[in-house]
């Protein structure tokens, strides 16, 4: 298997030993996904990655619409499904039910994200399908658990409205979604840890369960702090663009060719490692500045005396001169930049994914090492049935995972390309996706 482009064979090993014959954490557990999006497929990739077999039921024909959104949608589907298996059923069709149903009698962790309802409504709720198959946990994701708002149709956005994260996101008077799906992501990852906690309630009483995760509730974990202060202070909260200073340097600064890098001294001893590093004499010799709310109090004066030095340095400067003393130290960067991440590139954290087209983007791997080896690629995103000849068009439904060759040999330390995957998918003019697919609404 290959490395990630780029790295030498010595980075590919960074932090890694290779060790193939080790099973992987959840080798062995079978996964039927319905999902679409982020939270469902996010839930399910990270089940995949540990080692799970995860089989993503897509609806016949082009499979599940996530393939074809445009614009910030366009990386949804290949940064959250690698290393699981397509098979193509309509489970709202007779025809295919009872394929659904061999699958899922075979399967220990169903995971959902239709809307509310809707699995209930064919057939497919937990209650039925527990009585055919004691031992399945069922994990449904969805926007709100049970309670007033349990009927509401909702969206990443939708809770950090509702959930007071885009209030301290934006500036004043202007709430601003974060910059990436948060509770999408977290949500799935609560997902997870619901379903390896029932896995391990299942070696004791043989029996599954119905584990919820969802958008809202995630959201006010997120803000919990915010929740904690708010009572704790007369004060109202403020925006985090307009919050109370905590330490007097913990900002963006700008370099000699104005290029934006974050800066912070959170401790006395760092103020001091600051003031010599960046020659600050008349700062470090006043009184008034030795304890945080002293320099607190003057936040303005020391912001401007040192953006006047960081004014005469490079980027690479402030970067040598803060790491130097340990500062915590950031330039600001895009997503676009990590893909040559010096630190990701060398450490093997992110992989090089095969999609369907025949292209591949690199993501990152799950950010965990065991015994300093990395989960990694096994298989890149397949075409949409992909594994129908396995798992839908024989005689019955296998009790594991199609023989792939090279495609699905796993290896802790080093993550393959997942190129050999075949079968190119036309992309499709945007007009035509609302056709596809089973009517799959999610609550997210």
């Amino acid at each position: 298997m290959s490395a990630h482009p780029g790295a030498t064979g010595a980075e590919a090993d960074a932090g890694s030993t290779s060790n193939p014959t080790e099973p992987l954490p959840l080798e062995g557990i079978r996964v039927i996904e319905f999902s679409h999006m982020v939270m469902g497929p996010s839930c399910g990739m990270i089940l995949a990655d540990l080692g799970a077999e995860v089989i993503k039921v897509e609806p016949r024909g082009a499979g599940d619409k996530t393939r074809y959104l445009p614009g910030s949608g366009s990386g949804l589907f290949p940064a959250f499904n690698r290393n699981k298996l397509s098979v193509q059923l309509d489970i709202a069709e007779a025809d295919d039910r009872d394929t659904v149903l061999q699958l899922i009698d075979s399967a220990d962790v169903l995971l959902e994200n239709f809307r509310v309802g809707k699995m209930e409504s064919m057939g497919f709720g937990y209650e039925e399908l527990s009585t055919r198959n004691p031992g399945l946990i069922y994990c449904s994701l969805k926007g709100f658990l049970s309670g007033p708002y349990g009927q509401r149709t909702a969206l990443d956005e939708v809770v950090q409205m509702l959930g007071g994260l885009a209030y301290m996101t934006g500036p004043p008077g202007q709430p601003l979604r974060a910059g990436a799906s948060v509770n999408d992501i977290m949500g799935g990852m609560f997902g997870v840890i619901g379903i390896q906690s029932a896995l391990r309630v299942r070696e004791q009483t043989g029996h599954g369960q119905l584990i919820n995760s969802a958008l809202f509730e995630n959201n006010a974990f997120l803000v919990g702090t915010h929740m904690a202060q708010a009572q704790l202070s007369d004060e109202p909260l403020r925006p985090m663009p307009t919050r109370r200073a905590t330490w007097a340097v913990y900002d963006i600064f700008r370099d000699a060719e104005d290029n934006q890098v974050f800066v912070a001294a959170v401790s006395d001893g760092q103020w001091r490692d600051l003031c010599d590093e960046f020659g600050l004499t008349g700062l470090a010799a006043d009184s008034a500045l030795e304890t945080n709310q002293g320099r607190v109090d003057q936040r303005e004066r020391i912001h401007a005396e040192l953006q006047t030095a960081l004014s005469r340095l490079s980027l690479s400067e402030i970067e040598d001169k803060c790491t130097r003393r340990g500062l915590p130290v950031a330039p600001v960067n895009t997503p676009a930049d990590l893909t040559t991440d010096a630190h990701l590139v060398a450490s093997g954290a992110l992989a090089s994914t095969g999609l369907p087209t025949g292209e591949s983007v690199d993501v990152p791997l799950l950010p965990l090492t065991f015994d300093g080896r990395r989960l990694g690629l096994r298989s890149g995103v397949p075409e949409p049935g992909r594994h129908n000849a396995h798992y839908r068009d024989g005689p019955s439904v296998p009790n594991g995972p199609p023989d792939e060759g090279s495609e699905t040999v796993g290896d802790w330390g080093r993550p393959g390309d997942g190129s050999d995957t075949v079968g190119a998918v036309a992309e499709l003019p945007p007009d035509t996706l609302d056709h596809l697919g089973d009517e799959r609404t999610q609550s997210q």
